[in-house]
């Protein structure tokens, strides 16, 4: 923001001089509310048709409009930076996540700062602008207590921020940053994160209205709902077990025979056909459906809290009198996960591992559903149902991971009430839309355009014609109402994908293949698509899987780091830095200073009480205990631990099965053995903490943090191995000695 010329007098001295004072008016004055749902299919608010009450969403599109055909990219990261900038993803460095810079210019794990985001617009026209929730615009190497903070929301044009700055979070024991800061864990029985966001947010505006008075906001409330591990008070997943009993084949109907009834969607809308590997309904147990229906309840059960925190915030906007000149835009940054797999979790952190367990296995912890030690996420059945009418999910360029629900209401800015828009828009277009409406004079390029003339008018044209995606391989192109599509095959060649052709003005679903009819127009669009490819900077094309591109051995992750030296007296060590798994071997080595006895307490811990591991000192014996997926296991000394200097080692030795063997030492002698019978690559949501355990007891054998005297714990290093054998430990410790 350029510097205001000065319009007083400068003499010698004040008696010959004249002051003045910039004016803080802001020419208009419109605030922005931007809602941003996680995972929610375009067919989960109950104003697009689903069975679960959102009656807060519902009530804005009421007063407001519904985009029928509005499109984001099929990941997180992705749409979050369009949206903030206006730009496609791959132009702007976000082809992927932002957890992995894979080397080349399209995907850095953050956006371009040539690429100005909305926020600093606005802010340097004398905007307050706040985010509440999800960021996950940080590369996963930079979300350290250090930094480097250039990537963090204030950098990038928030004044406050309050949230996360990872993909996902454990929505009870969250990892949460105020501004440039980790915050202590929440410890209130009643916790719940989505209530925490819309506190903050709440006291955001505040704090706004007090102290600036007159000028408009921008805030972004950024729900880590409904991203697993879907979580929510009992009473709010109780009350959908009945409603879900039908199972997702009669869901997918029910929700388009709604959509058709409302005029959502054109009368002659069809179900495009079940997804690949989803079973029918009707074919499955009774014990499947027990359980798939519970976890599609948590699923539910978390929506339905979340929205009724964003009508906590309605209501606080309204009290303030800030509600009729607010414009409020809510949508989802992606189409419904299948990552449940096919049995769904009652702990994600299963197949966030790799790990599927089976219903015979899941059905005796069934009532831990949603709970602190159920975090959840529902079988890829429902996310299909989630998706209704269209195919496929999150991660895929097919309407199912595209195609995201849009509400927009502005009471004093849209004249229309409860109407239905179906023209052609994407989320670089909300950037565009916000800057027009403001009259922000910005000469910042955008990739979209401003849908401002569809608010006002049903029948405008779409403001556009063309628009790519491309995501993990697959590919997609629309222009001016029709799409070809590519499901990309991993490790096969680009050029034989086989492409599909749609005609979107006719096939709302994209249910009919018109591909062998209209070859010519097929091969138009196959052309417009890799002309848009090289203007945006897709390229290389890259088709690793989610998993190999998360695990990818980079210079800059902490993940890749064999070595790392934490103290007693430093900051939280995040999960975003994927050090706080099991899954590889690992030799833990505390040194003690002068300890006497009855020096107990945590040495280190990692994750909670439902997936974690912690190794601690207890009635001057050493103990480690691992526990996942319901397994714990203990590993204790026989004999009293040394008094004086003396260091304490853990040595976890992992096997092809991932089984893992567990030998403690002190001072060179080893004090016991034991078998962890099943490690995990992402064993929670919460990550690693030197001489305390912060975020719920890892053991039933201690209470609270139990923290380990600074002044006895000196230090405890980490020493990873992608293979050790016990032979190795053995000479490892030996060698330490």
């Amino acid at each position: 923001m350029s510097k205001p010329h000065f319009g007083g007098k400068i003499g010698t001295t004040t008696e010959d001089s004249v002051p003045w004072w910039p004016s803080r008016e802001v020419p208009h004055t419109t605030n922005v509310l931007l809602v941003v749902f996680d995972d929610t299919g375009w067919s989960d608010f109950g104003c697009f048709g689903s069975e679960i009450a959102t009656p807060a969403i519902d009530e804005l599109a009421r007063t407001g409009l519904r985009y029928t055909n509005f499109h984001v990219t099929p990941l997180c990261s992705p749409t979050r930076a369009s949206l903030m900038t206006g730009r496609n993803h791959h132009a702007v460095g976000m082809r992927f996540l932002a957890d992995t810079d894979t080397g080349f210019p399209n995907s850095r794990g953050c956006v371009d700062s040539s690429a100005p985001m909305i926020p600093q617009l606005l802010r340097d026209r004398g905007y307050g602008t706040y985010l509440a929730g999800k960021w996950h615009l940080t590369p996963a190497h930079e979300i350290t207590p250090a930094g480097p903070f250039g990537n963090w929301p204030l950098a990038r044009g928030f004044d406050r921020f309050y949230g996360f700055l990872g993909g996902c979070v454990d929505q009870y024991s969250p990892e949460l940053y105020s501004d440039n800061h980790q915050l202590t864990p929440p410890s209130r029985d009643d916790y719940h994160l989505s209530e925490d966001l819309v506190d903050n947010a709440l006291g955001f505006l505040h704090e706004h209205v007090t102290y600036r008075a007159g000028t408009p906001f921008f805030l972004e409330l950024a729900f880590g709902a409904t991203h697993a591990p879907f979580q929510a008070p009992r009473h709010y997943i109780e009350k959908y077990i009945d409603v879900f009993a039908k199972g997702w084949d009669k869901t997918r109907e029910d929700r388009l025979a709604r959509q058709i009834a409302s005029g959502l969607v054109p009368a002659n809308t069809q179900l495009t056909e079940r997804n690949p590997g989803v079973a029918a309904w009707d074919s499955l147990s009774d014990d499947q459906r027990r359980l798939y229906t519970h976890l599609q309840a948590a699923f539910a059960g978390f929506l339905e809290h979340a929205d009724a925190q964003l009508g906590r915030l309605m209501a606080g906007l309204k009290r303030l009198s800030l509600a009729d000149d607010t414009l409020v835009i809510v949508l989802s940054d992606n189409g419904a996960s299948r990552e449940g797999g096919p049995h769904g979790a009652v702990d994600v952190n299963g197949p966030y591992s790799g790990v599927q367990q089976g219903v015979s296995e899941q059905l005796p912890m069934i009532d831990r559903v949603g709970a602190r030690d159920g975090p959840a996420h529902y079988p890829e059945g429902w996310g299909m149902a989630g998706n209704t009418p269209f195919r496929r999910y999150k991660q895929y360029v097919d309407l199912g991971g595209v195609r995201s629900p849009l509400v927009v209401s502005w009471p004093k800015g849209i004249a229309a009430r409860g109407e239905i828009r179906a023209q052609f828009a994407h989320v670089v277009d909300i950037a565009p839309t916000i800057a027009k409406l403001l009259n922000v004079d910005t000469s910042c390029r955008f990739d979209g355009v401003s849908l401002d003339v569809t608010l006002s008018d049903q029948e405008a044209r779409a403001p556009r014609n063309a628009q790519y995606w491309e995501m993990l391989g697959h590919r997609a192109i629309w222009r001016s109402g029709w799409k070809a599509v590519t499901e990309h095959l991993a490790g096969t060649r680009f050029d034989d994908d086989r492409w599909r052709l749609y005609d979107t003005t006719s096939d709302f679903s994209e249910a009919h293949d018109l591909a062998a009819a209209y070859p010519e127009r097929l091969e138009e669009l196959k052309t417009l698509w890799w002309r848009e490819a090289r203007r945006n900077g897709v390229l290389p094309l890259d088709d690793r899987s989610l998993v190999e591109l998360l695990r990818l051995k980079t210079p800059v992750a902490h993940a890749n780091r064999s070595h790392i030296v934490l103290r007693p007296t430093q900051a939280h060590v995040p999960a975003t830095m994927l050090l706080g798994g099991s899954d590889r071997s690992l030799l833990i080595t505390a040194v003690l200073r002068d300890r006497r006895l009855h020096d107990d307490g945590v040495l280190l811990s990692s994750g909670g009480t439902s997936s974690g591991y912690v190794f601690y000192v207890l009635n001057d014996r050493l103990v480690f205990e691992h526990v996942a997926l319901g397994e714990r296991t203990v590993c204790v000394s026989k004999r009293a631990l040394p008094v004086g200097d003396c260091d304490l080692k853990c040595s976890i030795g992992h096997h092809s099965d991932r089984s893992a063997d567990v030998r403690l030492f002190a001072n060179g002698r080893l004090l016991a053995t034991g078998l962890i019978p099943r490690t995990l690559l992402h064993l929670s949501f919460w990550g690693i903490d030197v001489g305390r355990d912060r975020a719920g007891s890892v053991s039933h054998a201690y209470t609270g943090e139990f923290p380990f005297s600074p002044s006895v714990l000196e230090s405890v290093t980490l020493n990873f191995s992608e293979s050790y054998h016990l032979e190795d430990l053995a000479e490892e410790v030996e060698g330490v000695e």
